[in-house]
């Protein structure tokens, strides 16, 4: 990944619109074999620390997901991910509820 694809994705997902940020995170699964460990957990971190404030359930799902596929690479740890225990999965659908329960058993 090179330089501007990677700050270009970084926009996305932190846009002032939701269905960029969804865009933006489902992106951020297209690129998962092009990362490099350093790529991998700053996505995962920006991805996180915007979930932990996303209002809109669409963005909230893909970019949970992101995080998850992210994860498999290997380079993205609990630490990397802290914010998603700031969400309060009460309110949130069950599929959301369940991305999030997996994202804090890893």
């Amino acid at each position: 990944m090179n330089a501007k694809d990677f700050l270009d994705l970084i926009r996305k997902v932190t846009d002032t619109e939701p269905r960029m940020r969804e865009r933006g995170a489902d992106e951020a699964t297209d690129w998962v074999s092009a990362y490099t460990a350093a790529e991998a957990s700053a996505t995962a971190t920006v991805l996180a620390v915007t979930a932990a404030s996303e209002t809109d359930h669409a963005a909230l799902e893909a970019q949970l997901h992101a995080i998850l596929e992210i994860m498999s690479t290997g380079h993205v740890h609990g630490s990397h991910i802290s914010q998603i225990r700031e969400i309060n999965p009460q309110d949130l659908p069950t599929q959301i509820r369940e991305y999030i329960s997996d994202l804090l058993e890893e």
